[in-house]
């Protein structure tokens, strides 16, 4: 049996790292996406596939990634980058379909904002997860982070909005306010499913301006902290 000199040894776990199941199936997600995004406008249909069988592909990791004990800060990252750029692009491309286009792009910017907010306070509290919120005062953060059910509802229901927002475009510059009314009347089962999707939506919004001013006072006060040290 040969053996791995040991200089070898950490480029060997690296790339065990590198091929962990949880992490291949990120780099699909990411190959998933491009070619999404390359034909969202001229095959819809084919779009909305890929995307959301991208966004499915985000449980599987970490059920993987638990299942066979291998969590990475690679697949962490991987994950939750994939998980924004992806939106972020949906809003950009729905800012430029409805009016006012503002609302996407503030959506975005929320979404990008809070997220990395988060992130960074997370590194400064010195915890290993950004959904480590048991130190946190309000509930609503804490149930969406502590309860896996809800935060799929509110993250699914996110992303079926901004999907169907998608195909009832028929050309730009549409009212979005009208188009929902509008679609919403023509179809009752739809209707509903409006209704539930906005309702975990705006659960979603409120949690990002939650997560962005909670992560703001971990900031300050690790600020205000350093200082008061000798």
């Amino acid at each position: 049996m040969l053996e791995v000199p040991m200089a070898d040894k950490p480029r060997v776990r690296m790339l065990t790292i590198y091929l962990y199941i949880p992490n291949i199936i990120g780099y699909l997600r990411v190959l998933m996406n491009c070619l999404a995004f390359a034909l969202c406008f001229s095959h819809k249909g084919l779009f909305v596939i890929l995307y959301f069988t991208s966004f499915v592909c985000d449980a599987l990791d970490g059920w993987f990634a638990r299942k066979f004990n291998q969590v990475s800060t690679l697949g962490a990252v991987l994950d939750m980058v994939t998980d924004r750029i992806s939106t972020a692009c949906l809003l950009v491309i729905l800012s430029q379909i409805y009016r006012p286009g503002l609302i996407f792009l503030s959506l975005l910017a929320l979404d990008i904002a809070s997220h990395w907010l988060q992130m960074y306070s997370t590194f400064l509290s010195g915890k290993a997860s950004h959904k480590d919120v048991r130190d946190s005062t309000n509930w609503l953060f804490k149930l969406y982070y502590r309860n896996r059910m809800f935060m799929a509802y509110c993250c699914v229901s996110c992303e079926v909005l901004y999907i169907i927002l998608f195909l009832l475009a028929r050309r730009q510059n549409e009212d979005i306010i009208d188009v929902l009314m509008t679609s919403g009347k023509q179809s009752l089962p739809l209707c509903f499913i409006l209704v539930l999707v906005l309702f975990g939506w705006a659960i979603k919004q409120t949690v990002n301006v939650i997560q962005m001013k909670t992560a703001a006072d971990v900031c300050v006060l690790y600020d205000i902290n350093m200082k008061q040290k000798p």
